[in-house]
């Protein structure tokens, strides 16, 4: 019987953890969460993406975890400190681990190198997003760090 109970309640806890999954998911995206994959360690192998959702809020692209139920962002890239780099082309696995038409632009976050893995429409807006000029600095030329360079 105490096995029984164990297992009903292990049962439970996956359901709820799947639930909560899902709304989160769905929140997300009915309020302009963008699908987006990303990693800091570039193994050569092309391992160790993180799948998740991403949410503009003013100058953060915040960035949750997919398969967390917890509501807490797991990295913010802050508009000032984000700046893009070059594509490359998938390499290793990442054909198979990655969604389908995901594009990869390298970038940086501060001094932190990482890479990004989004659709061609959601590069497009995080460019633009980059390029747009927040209200308080009046122009472009203002602008200290952040935006688009090569590296």
């Amino acid at each position: 019987m105490g096995a029984e109970i164990t297992g009903l309640v292990l049962l439970l806890v996956l359901v709820l953890c799947i639930v909560a999954i899902a709304v989160r998911r769905s929140l997300l995206t009915k309020s302009g969460g963008v699908d987006v994959c990303w990693r800091r360690l570039m193994a050569a192998d092309g391992s160790g993406w993180i799948f998740g959702q991403g949410r503009y809020r003013g100058g953060a692209l915040t960035l949750y975890r997919s398969f967390s139920p917890l509501p807490l962002a797991s990295r913010i890239l802050r508009r000032d400190r984000l700046v893009l780099g070059d594509r490359r082309p998938l390499t290793g696995t990442e054909p198979d681990l990655l969604p389908v038409g995901s594009v990869v632009v390298r970038c940086i976050d501060g001094s932190t190198p990482m890479e990004l893995a989004l659709s061609e429409e959601a590069i497009t807006g995080l460019r633009s997003w980059l390029e747009s000029v927040p209200p308080a600095t009046g122009s472009l030329h203002h602008r200290h760090s952040g935006g688009l360079r090569e590296f």
